[in-house]
């Protein structure tokens, strides 16, 4: 019997798959997220399997792998494509080579054109196809960096995914609309970049006419994918803190999610390093938090003092960009109870925390 589970990180907006054959016990992870490993080994653990390999579909540009730190944590083999030359892969996978488990299996599938190394995983009775980046649902990945090639990723998955049969179901590495399962048919039909009588002409002159933004985390995570996710140093996430619940980012930093730190409230210090023209009363419609204190990022070394060190630190900013900095830059100080709030207060407000001085 199969178990089959779709996992979520809301941050990357990207799906992790566990698959595993209940027998054997034996199980694989696709695309597992750094910042996800307690949840992935909780799992794991809960469900009596043994994770034999994690899948990478390809060198990810918008969050870092945990391939790296499960194989530290639970003996897993690490499987990479092997023309994305990454570094520390156990498993060099090639088109057509099989990653068993227990007695199921997956069959791997060269889809290119995202980058030139993406993989999709097929399951043996073609009832599942894992997609990555390749196709995503009723759209794909972008083709204007690694190696990207829209005539590539055209043919990639018309004659490797929607060759599959109709009712084969679409599980792809991201979503950004809550949707989690497509079909081969469904993607056939309805895919307004690669579906219905779009040619390859059409797709390429789409795809070269998109201009968008790199994604905000490719010069971190691009490198540390080509590691496998192996941090600077080898270093391990810490153990858990005893103050909050809180998940450790591979920038070296604890993170909180904004219900966590409202739960918090008076138990935390909130410091708020935005510089002060942004925090005014009227000067940035995002507000503040109650009762946070303003110390601008680059005061912040010489006015460490100011805080208590015997009460946790919470460091805010717009994004969770500079207050992650500030993050690191107190621990280096010896404040070991610090974690920056994840996504800044543009999560914080869009998930309807609480703010004084918006301008609303």
């Amino acid at each position: 019997m199969l178990i089959f589970r779709q996992l979520f990180d809301t941050t990357s907006s990207t799906y992790t798959y566990l698959l595993a054959d209940r027998d054997s016990g034996e199980a694989v992870l696709i695309d597992p997220v750094f910042e996800q490993l307690r949840r992935d080994t909780t799992l794991l653990r809960e469900l009596g399997l043994r994770l034999v390999a994690t899948l990478d579909t390809h060198v990810h540009a918008d969050h870092v792998t945990a391939a790296w730190l499960l194989r530290e944590r639970l003996g897993s083999r690490i499987a990479v494509a092997a023309v994305a030359g990454a570094a520390g892969t156990d498993l060099a996978l090639r088109h057509g080579e099989r990653i068993s488990l227990g007695t199921r299996w997956l069959e791997v599938r060269a889809t290119p054109g995202h980058t030139d190394g993406c993989l999709s995983y097929v399951l043996d009775d073609r009832s599942m196809v894992f997609t990555g980046d390749a196709l995503l649902i009723r759209g794909c990945g972008r083709t204007d960096f690694q190696q990207g090639s829209p005539q590539r990723l055209y043919r990639s998955v018309h004659e490797q995914l929607l060759s599959l049969p109709d009712d084969c179901a679409i599980y792809p590495g991201h979503d950004y609309r809550g949707l989690s399962v497509s079909s081969v048919a469904e993607e056939r039909r309805l895919n307004p970049r690669l579906g219905g009588d779009a040619s390859e002409g059409d797709f390429t002159g789409h795809m070269l006419n998109l201009a968008l933004p790199h994604p905000k985390q490719m010069a971190v995570a691009v490198p540390a994918n080509l590691q496998c996710g192996r941090p600077e140093g080898e270093r391990q996430p810490p153990a858990d803190p005893d103050w909050a619940s809180l998940t450790w980012a591979f920038g070296g930093y604890w993170e909180v999610q904004p219900a966590v730190l409202e739960d918090l409230g008076p138990l935390v210090q909130v410091v708020d390093v935005r510089e002060a023209s942004e925090v005014g009363e009227h000067a940035d419609a995002l507000g503040h938090i109650a009762g946070s204190i303003n110390l601008p990022l680059g005061e912040l070394p010489a006015r460490v003092a100011e805080l208590d060190a015997a009460r946790p630190v919470v460091t805010v900013c717009r994004s969770g960009a500079r207050s992650a900095q500030a993050a690191v830059l107190l621990q280096k100080a010896g404040l070991s109870r610090v974690a920056n709030l994840a996504g800044g207060l543009l999560r914080w407000r869009g998930q309807g925390h609480p703010v004084v001085g918006s301008g609303d």
